[in-house]
Formats: structure tokens, C-alpha cells, sequence
């Protein structure tokens, strides 16, 4: 299918394109409880394929589209014969494709049944209660193998683990009864890791039943020690990135500070080529370049960008790559230092986000921890709110770290000074 897909294209007279097929291999289980409800076996293959199109004033046009590996000759012909009229349809600036030799390494080997069976063993050996239990889980591990070839010959195969695990755990006080979903993404399966994160899911879901209303508190400190916090970082990686400096969303370039005034933790993000147990650990992005190890923000200053070939391409980047693994280095400070004083420690939102491009930062509170005075009072309801530029200078972040999938974090967060909108 692959041959016949490059026959078809050089065909159409298109010579600049790029090529992949992916084929997933899969297990998935459904438990009810801890009982086997059903399994299945997945085996799935798929072909996308980019064209571009050189167009009139020194333009050049592109599209994608995806082809279907049962796919006949003319239904070939017709899918290519669409996405080339689709690609005169855009016009970006002339860019080259990746033309450097790869070489990606022997692939690994990847043992979905292991990984299948660490994740269900891991979840036998959570610790349950009369009124704390799990009530499902759904596991899906997968093994991906790639291979990519552009028309510059540039072309590799490889192969790599992704996994995810939904799970329901449900916490009772007499008649009234709350319910929490986790969801985890890894490479493969750390047992001891996803068993503490899951009695930890249990322990917010007990407390989620005696919450009392979040005071009004105008500005706070608030305190990120979930994976909520990747967004946090997240947007310190999308703004050094080329495709929002070129886009005019980010002025984060090479040899400059991200803020003024700098006073609390000056952040460190490294790009890693190889991350352990991430499920995007492979040796190449999406366009045929070879990962790298780098910083790109370094103390608070700004060392490299990074991002899509095009975006780099233009703004005259030519080494780039699209960063998939990052690691933040830890802070002054330990974990329980940071956590002194007045803070509101949120550990469950509604939904969390931080605007890559306005930096706004709001989640609705779902469970709270609130420390006031020496005391501390479990509270649900109301918001959190804020602005990045507002925060970077005086954020403090610990000297221990955690994983989150495909980032290494800070393990505990402090923003100062969000504002807290209340319930009563």
C-alpha cells in the first residue's frame, strides 16, 4: 500500500511531499470493579499523507489528508487528486522540507501483554475501604510503529509504547455518595506510582464529601500539586516556541528575560530527546527531525526556540525540531517550604487552563485545601483566576520533581496572588 501511494503521487506530478503509515497494535480491558467485564484486541493501520504545491509570487501551498488502507487504486488517485487542489488553496511562504539522513537507532521491542499486566496488578494492589472504593477502569495499551519518508529521501521506522488508563473511584458517607475520574497517560506502566495517584484520587473523593462553600478571599497565594501544574509550564514552552513568536502570539526570543523583576524561582525547561515511560518517547517529530537534548529557557532567560520546520525556517532557525519531552529543574526551596504560611491548595478543578497566548490563567474549584491562620478547611465552589505576566516574577516552585507523562515538573507549584472568586 505504501509503494502504491508513492506510485499514485508521483503520478499526479506533485514532488515535494511526505508520507507515513502507522500501525497500532493494541490490548484494551473494561473492569467493573475488579472483574473482567470485556477485552479486545485492536490491530489498525493508517496512511496520511502531506502534498505541497508551489504556487505563483514564490508561494508555497500545502494539505493533508488520510487514506484508508482498504482504499482501491481510484479511490487513491481521487483522495491525492483532492488534497492537491486543497494545497493551491493555501499560500505560505517557500520553506524546505527536513533533508538531514536519520538514523533512529535499533527499534525497540515492546511487550503490550507486560505492560497489560503491570497496570492490572497495580490496580489490585490499590488500597480500598468500605466507604472508599474504585468502581471502574478502563485500560488501553498500544504498540506504534511508524514510518515516515519525505521527497527528500529523508526516512526512518519506529516503534514505541503508548498507554492510558480511565478509572472511577467512588467515596460514600451514609446516602451521600461522590464520584471522581482519573485519567493517566504514560509509555508503559509505573505500578508504584499509579497506585499512590490513585489512592490519592480516593482520599479527594472522601474529603469531596464534607467540603464547606469557598469564602471570598480576593487575592491569594494558591498552591498547584496535580497535574494541573503541566499546564502552568506548558505555557512557558508554547511561548518560546517559533510557531508563536513568527504568529505574533509571543515575543520570547533567544538572549531575553521572560519578565522584569524577577524576584521568586527563575525557571529552567529543558527539551529531552528520551524521556523514561513518556508515551511520546521516540527519536523523531512528525516531519522527519531527530530529537535533541537542549534548554531552552535557562534561569529565566530565553536560550533557544524551537518548533514546526516552517515557523523556524522563517524566522532563519534552520536546526529545529518539535519538542515533545521537557524537564523543569526543581526550585530553591523544598516542597514544605513552599507550603508555608496562607495558601489555597486546589487539587481538583472543574477544568484548568492556562491561555498559551493571553497567559490567562482560571479553573473552577472543584476540592480545595485552605490554609489560613494555622488552619485548614476543605472548600469547594468558586474560581481561580490570573495572568502569567502577572505571576512568572514572584512564582516559587520546588526543589522536587514529578512526571507527569511526557513532562518532569516541579512538585509543588506557588502562584501568588491569584484571585479567588468565593461562594459565600
Amino acid at each position: 500500500m505504501f509503494a502504491r501511494i508513492l506510485e499514485k503521487i508521483n503520478a499526479l506530478g506533485c514532488s515535494i511531499w511526505e508520507l507515513s503509515e502507522t500501525t497500532t497494535r493494541g490490548w484494551e480491558f473494561y473492569f467493573i470493579r475488579h472483574e473482567l467485564d470485556q477485552n479486545r484486541v485492536t490491530d489498525v493501520k493508517s496512511f496520511n499523507v502531506t502534498l505541497y504545491r508551489p504556487l505563483e509570487d514564490g508561494f508555497l501551498g500545502s494539505a493533508s489528508g488520510e487514506i484508508s488502507p482498504s482504499a482501491t487504486d481510484s479511490d487513491i488517485e481521487k483522495s491525492l487528486s483532492d488534497i492537491y487542489f486543497q494545497a493551491s488553496l493555501v499560500k505560505n511562504p517557500v520553506y524546505q522540507l527536513n533533508d538531514k539522513p536519520l538514523n533512529p537507532g535499533e527499534m525497540k521491542e515492546v511487550d503490550i501483554a507486560e505492560i497489560a499486566r503491570n497496570f492490572i496488578s497495580a490496580m489490585t494492589n490499590v488500597s480500598e475501604t468500605e466507604t472508599e472504593d474504585i468502581n471502574s477502569y478502563e485500560i488501553f495499551v498500544k504498540e506504534n510503529t511508524v514510518h515516515f519518508l519525505n521527497s527528500n529521501g529523508v526516512e526512518y521506522t519506529i516503534r514505541y509504547p503508548s498507554s492510558m488508563i480511565e478509572v472511577i473511584v467512588n467515596a460514600r458517607n451514609g446516602d451521600h455518595e461522590i464520584e471522581l475520574y482519573r485519567c493517566f497517560r504514560s509509555g508503559t506502566c509505573d505500578k508504584d506510582k499509579l497506585a499512590h495517584d490513585i489512592e490519592k484520587a480516593l482520599r479527594y473523593a472522601k474529603d469531596r464529601l464534607i467540603t464547606e462553600p469557598t469564602p471570598k478571599l480576593q487575592d491569594m497565594d494558591v498552591i498547584f500539586s496535580t497535574d494541573d501544574a503541566v499546564q502552568i509550564y506548558k505555557y512557558f514552552a508554547s511561548k518560546a516556541s517559533a510557531d508563536m513568536i513568527y504568529s505574533k502570539l509571543s515575543d520570547w526570543t533567544c538572549g531575553k528575560d521572560i519578565s522584569e523583576n524577577m524576584t521568586g524561582d527563575l525557571i529552567t525547561l529543558k527539551a529531552v530527546s528520551s524521556l523514561k515511560n513518556s508515551s511520546y518517547d521516540f527519536p523523531v517529530d512528525e516531519e522527519g527531525a531527530a530529537m535533541k537534548d537542549c534548554t531552552l529557557i535557562k534561569n529565566g532567560r530565553i536560550e533557544k526556540n524551537w518548533g514546526h520546520r516552517r515557523y523556524c525556517q522563517y524566522l532563519g532557525i534552520q536546526d529545529s525540531f518539535v519538542v515533545q519531552n521537557f524537564v523543569v529543574e526543581g526550585g530553591r526551596k523544598s516542597e514544605e517550604e513552599i507550603r508555608s504560611g496562607d495558601y489555597l491548595e486546589v487539587v481538583e478543578y472543574s477544568s484548568f487552563q492556562v491561555n498559551t497566548m493571553g497567559g490567562d490563567v482560571a479553573g473552577e474549584i472543584r476540592l480545595g485545601y485552605l490554609h489560613q491562620n494555622g488552619n485548614v478547611r476543605i472548600v469547594s465552589g468558586g474560581s481561580v483566576s490570573g495572568q502569567m505576566s502577572d505571576v512568572i516574577p514572584t512564582m516559587e516552585f520546588s526543589s522536587e520533581t514529578e512526571q507527569y507523562n511526557n513532562a518532569v515538573i516541579p512538585r509543588v507549584t506557588r502562584l501568588k496572588n491569584l484571585k479567588i472568586t468565593g461562594v459565600v
